[in-house]
């Protein structure tokens, strides 16, 4: 073969959470003139795909932000033509080995120090981020159609391990689908409502749809717009939130949008609004059923452009900005009733998530008090729970949710005072149980 026959534009996308792993095979692929786009998890991998054409796919067995099986499964169906490869050399899909599928075993081999990759025998362990041995797996093990098996959940639910003392929700593993584990950082519990969400966001975390998150106040909706972020390419981008309900009708499109000096009264100086500090990463807009009516046509300008302007100012702006919005209202009957712009909803609910109210998923109520008297063991005496007030707990109908659990739990806590566990006595509800 001539040197013009050799094609050095070929790229693989390499997806490994190990750093060390990632740079032997780099260096390894680089000597055999492939272009190697790292990326740390499933979602930076997916945008490294949707970035530039790609020729093959590099899998570890484990990933912090996606199930492996499921990303295959998604990757499998839009680029259908392009090779997938575990780190231990097995396809992920089978098919005819193609020249470069054979280059890239060789590639593996060399960067493992492996003399037979794609045997599960062969394969070293490796170690996930929890410090979990992982046992290579072959390519049957990827499943690809409908589960044969009923979801299963761990019981107890344990959590994955954080070292982080300041994050404010444990990680959990749970198992949807009858696939491989799945770890959500920020989500508490075991339900099947629970393991229902993870998935959702899962799958649309790494995607640019807009996203509309709806439930009950105290739900944690806010929670799952961290999450999203966090589990998108854009997670090393600003956060930003804006509560369309705190601010007064008459600043909210300054607000949002930003101001010249002198565009109204008292705008001494030129501010940055909310959308365009958000360039690059995820404006959570909470509350957006709030916004007024006349805002929101100039909200849907932006949502469909990408183009704002400020308030006083002729020039417009382009900004990089990821929507997502969150409501306890229903919007959909609010845009039929004509309190909504109904062509808004539809552009806000490109991906709607649903957050199940506390009362539909009593079973969490057990794994959420660990969760809160752990954090509240952090600067007070840790407490523990009695079965007779995990009792009143459960016949609660809890129609602040969440955030009211967690309030109802600090003030038992104190009525307990010097006593070790929390007594049915101790636990004040607002609202009379369920009979």
């Amino acid at each position: 073969m001539g040197s013009a026959d050799i094609d050095f534009d070929r790229t693989v996308v390499l997806a490994s959470a190990d750093a060390a792993l990632r740079q032997r095979l780099s260096r390894t692929l680089s000597g055999l003139r492939w272009q190697v786009r790292e990326a740390r998890g499933g979602a930076e991998a997916i945008a490294q795909l949707e970035d530039r054409p790609t020729e093959a796919l590099l899998l570890d067995h484990w990933l912090p932000d996606l199930d492996v099986t499921e990303l295959a499964e998604q990757i499998g169906a839009l680029y259908p033509s392009m090779d997938m490869l575990r780190v231990d050399g097995d396809p992920i899909v089978a098919g005819t080995r193609s020249p470069r599928r054979h280059e890239l075993l060789h590639a593996v081999r060399q960067a493992l120090g492996s003399s037979s990759c794609g045997s599960s025998t062969s394969s070293p362990a490796r170690l996930n981020g929890n410090d979990a041995p992982i046992t290579a797996w072959s390519a049957s093990d990827i499943y690809l159609g409908e589960p044969t098996t009923s979801p299963t959940v761990p019981t107890p639910l344990q959590p994955a391990g954080s070292n982080n003392a300041n994050q404010p929700f444990q990680t959990y593993t749970t198992s949807v689908r009858g696939m491989l584990p799945v770890v959500i950082d920020e989500m508490v519990g075991q339900s099947e409502a629970m393991i229902e969400l993870a998935r959702m966001i899962r799958l649309v975390a790494p995607r640019k749809a807009t996203v509309l998150i709806e439930g009950e106040t105290g739900t944690g909706k806010e929670v799952v717009a961290q999450a999203l972020h966090r589990l998108s390419p854009r997670s090393s981008k600003p956060f930003v939130v804006l509560n369309c309900a705190a601010i007064p009708e008459a600043l909210l499109e300054a607000e949002l949008f930003g101001h010249t000096r002198g565009a109204f009264t008292g705008a001494v100086q030129s501010r940055t609004g909310r959308i365009e500090a958000a360039h690059g990463g995820t404006l959570f807009l909470d509350e957006i059923g709030e916004m007024p009516f006349a805002l929101q046509a100039k909200m849907l300008r932006f949502l469909e452009s990408g183009e704002l302007q400020r308030v006083g100012d002729n020039e417009t702006l382009r900004v990089d900005v990821r929507v997502i919005a969150a409501t306890h209202q229903h919007l959909e009957q609010r845009a039929t009733e004509g309190s909504f712009r109904l062509d808004l909803y539809h552009r806000l609910a490109v991906f709607p998530i649903d957050v199940p109210p506390l009362r539909e998923r009593l079973e969490d109520i057990e794994v959420l008090c660990e969760h809160f008297l752990m954090l509240m063991g952090r600067s007070s005496p840790r407490k523990s729970l009695s079965a007779a007030a995990l009792d009143k707990l459960c016949l609660h109908d809890w129609p602040g949710n969440v955030r009211e659990l967690a309030h109802v739990l600090e003030r038992a806590t104190i009525l307990a005072d010097d006593s070790a566990s929390i007594r049915a006595e101790d636990i004040r509800l607002r609202r009379a149980a369920r009979k």
